[in-house]
């Protein structure tokens, strides 16, 4: 495998349990579960790059993939399916948004846009149900996101000449839910409308569509390559955030601004970084 990294890009994660999935999937996974060579995100994000070096690129595999990521959870098998080709088709859609219209014709000419739009709504009349079990954020990690897990769910492992360091959370669904419940109650009751709490209500409403015994997890992915070990070290931004959600709940507003202009200020080091790129 190469060891050159590529985008900057955080994850969230649902595994589902092995019970789950309906046959014949669920054989699949207990079947996959059982390599010794399943491959990484950077893998993933590897080929998703090299479809679009050809000429005219291919924006979303031909295929869907058929690999996951797998843990164990309290000696239950748990799985989280790449659906690569179905979020490769949601990312064009928010194309749009983040480039000029010169600079995306460039990147995909419209062209193949279209027919890739055209073939996702004959797929999507087929499976009006389909949804993802990862989300991807580049060069971010979204604020909504913190709400689900707690500082106490943090998993920091430090970097090695053999291995890129790791900073993760892993929560069980219960308890996510729970979470974005209590932090939608107390926005709503301090706050206008407005993309925080857009945000959050859209990853709950995500999250009641997998089995309530799953696990939601947060990884920084490759974001940990953009950022120094101090800065990990330092990075509790889910504690910031739940102090930000209880100072509102109690009026303190004071106290929900400090919290604030703690993320505003370690995360400006991640927007100066995309800048430069």
């Amino acid at each position: 495998m190469s060891s050159l990294i590529v985008p900057y890009a955080s994850y969230l994660r649902v595994y589902e349990p092995l019970a789950a999935f309906p046959e014949p999937e669920r054989s699949h996974w207990a079947r996959y579960a059982e390599r010794q060579d399943r491959p990484s995100y950077q893998d993933e994000l590897r080929r998703s790059l090299a479809d679009l070096l050809p000429t005219p690129p291919v924006p979303v595999p031909v295929h869907e993939s058929d690999d996951a990521f797998v843990t164990d959870v309290d000696g239950v098998l748990c799985v989280c399916p790449w659906r690569t080709r179905l979020r490769g088709w949601q990312a064009l859609d928010e194309l749009d948004g983040h480039f000029s219209q010169p600079v995306l014709d460039a990147l995909l000419p419209p062209v193949v846009r279209r027919q890739t739009a055209a073939d996702y709504e004959r797929w999507l009349a087929r499976n009006p149900d389909a949804r993802p079990w990862i989300r991807t954020a580049t060069w971010q990690v979204p604020l909504n996101w913190f709400v689900l897990v707690s500082d106490d769910e943090r998993a920091f492992e430090k970097g090695t000449e053999q291995s890129p360091p790791v900073l993760r959370y892993r929560t069980p669904m219960v308890q996510a839910r729970r979470r974005v419940a209590r932090g939608l109650k107390a926005l709503k009751e301090t706050l206008d409308e407005g993309p925080l709490i857009d945000g959050l209500f859209d990853v709950g409403r995500w999250l009641e569509e997998f089995h309530p015994r799953s696990l939601v997890e947060l990884d920084y992915g490759g974001l940990v390559h953009a950022l120094s070990q101090e800065h990990l070290d330092d990075d509790h931004s889910a504690a910031d955030v739940a102090e930000g959600i209880d100072a509102l709940r109690k009026g303190d507003g004071e106290r929900a601004g400090e919290a604030y202009a703690r993320l505003v200020e370690r995360w400006r080091a991640v927007r100066d970084r995309q800048s430069a790129n």
